[in-house]
């Protein structure tokens, strides 16, 4: 399929090419829809296979946080950008300030920070050429690190998924495979080991897990061998498409519910899911901790009321589990409703044009 045929397919506004060989940057920032306002989103920096798969990823992800923008409450459209590089190699001022520069030449039209692959620090650089900047270091005036909400909304989603399934929030004793011990899978294990669950943890980087073997006791799985572990929640912290024909008949779990961006591999995988009696927190609602303090930050950050809407996610999960049950649907099918429902709804809102400060002086 061609690009404008996915774009059309998937409802894109626009896709943005950024070569710049000098600084070995090659990206692509995706604009999904900006009924809500500007798009927002983090930038990824992946050594991909071949520009296709970059494509594609860009894509998925921008589309995504279209949802996760409306899921939540914000007023933000969703983007997404996609860097092709090695992050463990391919940093450099150059390349970051270029990419900067792009990302101005839109005018605001599309706001990113970091995400898989970036960090705070990598975005000092390319703030030096944009404004259009969130979840800068703290010293420099940002919001800081967007994994500790992200895994604070995640164990709170979780605990409303635990209601939905056993009639109480309470994690005590529960058994929770956690795939991924990133920044977020992290600081979600450190959550839920103070709550009391048994852990067991997955990682390619052997050092992560044993970081937290030492922290916090947690039992190790090899990558391969965490679907099959015997638990009550699988959380899903690394890498997206890992819910698929392969891996959902292997879960042993009554709870999907993680931070990972796209998690099921096609949108049948929900049914999948769904028909084994396994409750999935739809991913763009529960790990929208992120995206919610990045969307404060812009309104002059306020940490307790970012962690207070973050918290809110428990609420909309519940409302989502309810309508699924009422209307015999799956959870995504009722995440998804609920977006396009508040998209049309704003979407219709008669525009007007409103008097500037320098007209309304004359």
């Amino acid at each position: 399929m061609g690009i404008f045929d996915l774009m059309r397919e998937q409802g894109h506004e626009q896709l943005v090419f950024c070569s710049d060989p000098e600084a070995g940057l090659r990206a692509i920032i995706g604009i999904h829809d900006t009924t809500l306002g500007p798009a927002l989103g983090g930038c990824r920096m992946w050594n991909y296979a071949e520009e296709g798969e970059a494509v594609l990823d860009v894509l998925r992800l921008s589309a995504g946080m279209t949802a996760k923008s409306a899921a939540s409450g914000c007023t933000y459209g969703g983007g997404k950008a996609v860097i092709w590089a090695d992050p463990r190699t391919g940093k450099t001022e150059h390349l970051f300030r270029s990419f900067g520069r792009f990302v101005e030449s839109l005018r605001g039209r599309f706001i990113t920070g970091t995400d898989v692959g970036t960090t705070e620090d990598d975005f000092v650089w390319a703030a030096q050429e944009t404004r259009w900047l969130v979840a800068l270091p703290q010293w420099y005036g940002g919001s800081g690190d967007t994994s500790l909400i992200t895994a604070f909304g995640v164990w709170k989603g979780m605990r409303a998924c635990a209601e939905a399934v056993w009639g109480s929030p309470d994690l005590r004793g529960r058994t929770v495979a956690v795939q991924g011990a990133g920044k977020v899978g992290t600081h979600l294990v450190e959550h839920l080991h103070s709550e009391g669950c048994r852990l067991v943890v997955s990682d390619l980087d052997p050092e992560r897990v044993e970081r937290l073997v030492q922290r916090c006791g947690v039992e190790v799985a090899a990558p391969d061998e965490i679907y099959d572990v015997e638990c009550d929640i699988f959380a899903p912290c690394a890498l997206g498409g890992i819910l698929n024909d392969d891996t959902i008949p292997r879960l042993r779990c009554r709870i999907v519910a993680g931070s990972a961006n796209n998690q099921l591999a096609e949108p049948r995988h929900a049914d999948m899911l769904h028909q084994r009696g396994i409750l999935y927190a739809p991913d763009y609602v529960i790990n929208a901790g992120g995206l919610i303090q990045v969307a404060d930050e812009l309104q002059g950050y306020n940490q307790d009321r970012a962690y207070r809407k973050a918290a809110a996610i428990a609420d909309a999960l519940r409302r989502i589990f309810r309508l699924s049950a009422e209307r015999g649907i799956t959870p995504v099918a009722a995440a998804d409703e609920l977006v396009r429902e508040r998209l049309e709804r704003l979407g219709s809102l008669k525009r007007f044009h409103l008097t500037t400060r320098q007209e309304g002086g004359r």
